[in-house]
């Protein structure tokens, strides 16, 4: 369950409290802020809302505000946008109904369009915008964004992948749970975060547990052997391993010919 409280278009997002969560019942002032600009406010914080970011958000490690875009559409039917100029199919969203919508939500930190056309997000990026104060994210719709928003605001256009979503939403919530974990107090043993992939240029090595067989299939007697320089190095030849054979770009760079 989540309380919303809402002004001016924009919507606070965090976990209901009891009585117990009196620490968690505001958000410190110097918290990670994640504000998000979207036609569809009711999607967050979807998944961010369970798990490590949901708790997260709850004790005030974290906070996320939502802009209703179409509180800036024009006319009564609150259009936000209009036929692409130069003619073609589908809709473009009106540059000043987002202009506006920037204005009265733009948080500290970076200002992202949320475009397939725009540079990959990586693990670098999620460091770097949980370095910061926090990140507007501008989810898009339909054939995208006036230019003119774009250049106007100089806004960074950031991609989740070589394929098209009908919003920005889910790339938006994808691209905040990756920050959000990287925030000091949000995993519980913040080693995980310095060996899982991408940490260190390399694909993360196979992870094993209890029962010692399965099917079959037993954990490799060195990670049971109790030599940690051994296991050390078993895992870092399995990357390296995963790493060539499944991401020969991400090789190239840890290792160049």
């Amino acid at each position: 369950m989540t309380e919303l409280t809402r002004s001016h278009g924009k919507k606070s997002i965090r976990a209901s409290l009891q009585p117990r969560d009196l620490m968690a019942e505001t958000t410190p002032a110097h918290a990670w802020l994640a504000s998000v600009i979207t036609l569809f406010p009711d999607a967050f914080p979807g998944v961010l809302g369970h798990s490590l970011t949901g708790t997260a958000l709850k004790e005030g490690l974290w906070s996320l505000e939502t802009t209703d875009l179409r509180r800036f559409g024009l006319t009564k039917h609150r259009n936000v946008d209009a036929p692409p100029a130069g003619g073609g199919a589908g809709l473009v969203l009106r540059p000043d109904v987002v202009g506006a919508a920037i204005d009265a939500a733009r948080v500290p930190g970076p200002l992202v369009y949320l475009s397939p056309r725009g540079a990959p997000f990586t693990q670098d990026t999620a460091r770097r915008w949980a370095a910061g104060p926090g990140v507007t994210l501008l989810c898009g719709r339909f054939e995208g964004v006036d230019q003119r928003v774009i250049d106007h605001y100089d806004i960074t256009e950031v991609s989740l992948g070589d394929f098209v979503l009908t919003g920005g939403e889910i790339a938006a919530q994808a691209m905040l749970d990756a920050t959000v974990r990287l925030l000091p107090g949000v995993l519980g043993n913040a080693a995980s975060v310095e060996e899982e992939s991408f940490s260190n240029g390399l694909l993360e090595h196979p992870q094993f547990t209890k029962p010692a067989e399965w099917q079959g299939r037993t954990v490799p007697p060195v990670l049971t052997s109790g030599d940690h320089a051994k296991v050390a190095a078993w895992r870092r030849a399995e990357s390296e391993a995963l790493t060539r054979d499944r991401r020969p770009d991400l090789w190239a760079r840890y290792r160049p010919d």
